[in-house]
């Protein structure tokens, strides 16, 4: 039964990093579309942006990006659905996020930032082989 078991070790290690990544960047998303709303989002970074000199165009642009991404792409994520897609829109993600606290705040504190790179980027160089509790695997890979 355990040798059974240890087959799915990986599948399994693969599965809990994915939801975990895809609910902390759909919650994060969910918070700043539906409860904080996007145009608050936008305001709060106007006023920490405003004095560098940072086009208000870009503020909004990068708001809105930040918060729909994290909202859809955290959810595709959560379904294995279009995986690497979800990844590379929410590495952007991160980037954009990590640019404008730069600009706010050199010295800025990256305990909520730094773990989801990782976790990207495990999720990034981990064997496909191994995500097998996907839909992507489920619809696009699934062999009859």
């Amino acid at each position: 039964m355990f040798e059974e078991l240890s087959l799915y070790h990986k599948p399994v290690g693969v599965l809990i990093v994915r939801v975990f990544l895809g609910m902390l960047f759909f919650f994060q998303g969910y918070d700043a579309v539906f409860r904080v709303k996007t145009r608050n989002v936008v305001r709060a970074f106007e006023t920490q942006l405003g004095n560098r000199n940072m086009p208000g165009f870009l503020v909004t642009a990068g708001a809105y990006y930040t918060s729909f991404v994290g909202l859809l792409a955290g959810l595709l994520l959560i379904a294995g659905l279009f995986k690497y897609i979800a990844l590379y829109l929410l590495g952007v993600d991160l980037l954009l996020a990590a640019f404008a606290f730069g600009l706010m705040k050199p010295m800025w504190d990256m305990q909520h930032v730094f773990p989801r790179v990782l976790l990207l980027f495990l999720l990034l160089v981990l064997p496909e082989s191994w995500d097998v509790f996907t839909l992507d695997h489920l619809f696009f890979f699934h062999k009859p």
